[in-house]
């Protein structure tokens, strides 16, 4: 059997329009020559492929990593939650039973927190939208909103076409009746700044989001629009996930502060960028947390019923209420490589550690094998990283390489985050300094499986870094800062392999393939593998 190792180049897939194209760019001699020299397919990374309601939706690093190292395609996301609601589950569920109850009894507010946009990739503005009715119609009358802007997942600067949308469903049901139904948006501010912090990397982004959404505290302005506006002046060029937070006022007053017998809905549906906002507000103590946060909730904590669209991490039951069941994945790469008593390492810096571990073993905490799985997570820089576009690259393959030549593992699997994360911050530049470091780590990492007789397979988990501009309404060029609809690159570096080339083919049929590789039989419940038989 050989020994496998798994590199996942994160955010770079294949252009098909090559305008802003950061991987095409960037000097890439490893990736262009492995691409020339060796069996390879292109896969799909979004849509139906990893479990999205279409294929005008958008992969991501989560579910991407779902189907990456479970072979299998569920439900995912939107998805799921749309499912929910149109099958009435969600309003049916015990979760929004007891939100909606303890605001009945207690005469309080219901407030929602979330990412207001309809990337599909943490929310969806159509899921508020169809809460706040059902709020409504069950009998809820105070409903405060707390919006935290995108310019990630969707164009750089739409925040104020959400911001209209969500404020004229909110008006036609505030003046539908004369219930005194009354909602309106409280406070907000860029994912990047606060609130949606992952991986514990920057504390302060939660401490920031908590004075702003429960407290109340901030920069005051009369709207969202208003809000917007003004920061955007302030700052030419900024855009939407970099906006500072702000607090909407009535009278010098916060329109909607977090008070006790309140009740609160996250209506994200991703999980990472949610656990810490979750802890918080469930009174759970990390490690990570400044000493500053963790005096606030001691001193300030409030007593709320709350609960997250999902169960953000189930080994953690974080948090206890959620709206919709996630997904039972089951049967994944890993469960097979220790029933199979095959060793295994994972490795990546903060920023995508969770991928290869949580996301990778079907949104599970832990190992399924204290003994035959060892994990390493790299702590990521904490600064813009189109400031250091190469990020933990040289790192990450260092350390790969010493778990190589330790002959101790049958499969390793990596990610570089570079693509992705560097791709996110508009900067077409830094992209393509990035692209290039995950290109010199291949290089490096090619040397040393050859010398080592280990099997190099390359792959992503979806496109970025390929796609950096698009037209804007006036058809001029935007910095373009989502994830694209692009295929992304399946390498296997041995000639004497031989794979299949069927178009419909996605990430879900790597894990089937690396177990053929490793010559295991797959579950049946697998996708095919790419290997041709």
């Amino acid at each position: 059997m050989r020994k496998v190792l798994l590199v996942v180049m994160d955010g770079i897939g294949f252009s098909n329009t090559g305008v802003g194209d950061a991987v095409a760019l960037a000097n890439t001699p490893t990736l262009d020559r492995l691409i020339k020299d060796y069996p390879n397919v292109r896969l799909k990374a979004h849509g139906s492929a990893v479990g999205l309601p279409s294929d005008d939706d958008m992969g991501n690093s989560e579910v991407g990593h779902n189907a990456l190292g479970c072979g299998q395609v569920y439900s995912q996301g939107a998805k799921l939650v749309n499912e929910s609601i149109e099958s009435g589950k969600m309003y049916s569920s015990e979760a929004w039973k007891k939100i909606v109850g303890n605001v009945a009894a207690n005469s309080s507010v219901l407030h929602f927190i979330g990412l207001l946009s309809d990337g599909n990739v943490h929310s969806n503005i159509n899921h508020l939208i169809d809460m706040l009715g059902r709020a409504k119609s069950d009998g809820v009358k105070k409903v405060r909103v707390h919006v935290l802007l995108d310019g990630r997942d969707v164009p750089a600067t739409s925040a104020l076409d959400y911001v209209e949308k969500l404020e004229q469903a909110m008006s036609a049901l505030n003046g539908s009746s004369n219930d005194g139904f009354d909602a309106r948006i409280a406070s907000g501010g860029g994912r990047m700044k606060v609130t949606m912090d992952r991986y514990e990397a920057d504390w302060a982004m939660v401490e920031r989001g908590w004075q702003t959404h429960v407290k109340g505290e901030g920069r005051m302005f009369a709207s969202a629009k208003e809000a917007v506006e003004t920061l955007r002046s302030e700052s030419p060029g900024i855009i939407d996930q970099d906006l500072p937070p702000f607090v909407i006022g009535v009278d010098n007053q916060a329109a909607g502060k977090i008070n006790d017998k309140d009740s609160v809905v996250l209506f994200n549906f991703r999980g990472d960028r949610a656990i810490e906002i979750s802890m918080a507000f469930e009174q759970r103590v990390s490690a990570g947390m400044p000493d500053s946060f963790r005096g606030m909730l001691e001193n300030d904590s409030v007593d709320v019923v709350y609960a997250g669209m999902l169960q953000y991490d189930g080994d953690l039951k974080l948090p206890n209420l959620y709206l919709v069941e996630p997904p039972e994945i089951t049967n994944t790469l890993s469960e097979l490589l220790v029933k199979n008593n095959l060793r295994q390492y994972a490795v990546s810096e903060t920023q995508k550690f969770g991928h290869v571990t949580y996301f990778w073993n079907g949104n599970k905490s832990g190992k399924f094998s204290d003994e035959l799985e060892d994990y390493k997570e790299i702590p990521s820089d904490k600064v813009s990283f189109d400031e250091r576009p190469w990020m933990k690259s040289a790192d990450i393959t260092d350390d790969i390489i010493e778990a190589i030549k330790s002959g101790k593992y049958d499969f390793i699997r990596c990610n570089f985050p570079n693509g992705d994360m560097v791709g996110h911050t508009g900067s077409v530049d830094a992209t393509v300094i990035g692209v290039e470091a995950v290109d010199l780590a291949l290089r490096r990492l090619e040397k040393v499986c050859i010398e080592n007789n280990v099997l190099l397979v390359v792959t992503a988990d979806h496109g970025n870094a390929d796609e950096m501009l698009e037209k804007d309404k006036k058809g001029n060029l935007a910095p373009r800062t989502a994830h694209s609809l692009n295929t992304v690159p399946f390498i296997v570096c041995d000639n004497g392999i031989e794979l299949e080339d069927v178009e419909d083919y996605g990430l879900a049929n790597v894990a089937p393939t690396i177990a053929g590789i490793l010559g295991l039989n797959p579950p049946d419940c697998w996708e095919k593998s790419l290997l041709k038989s």
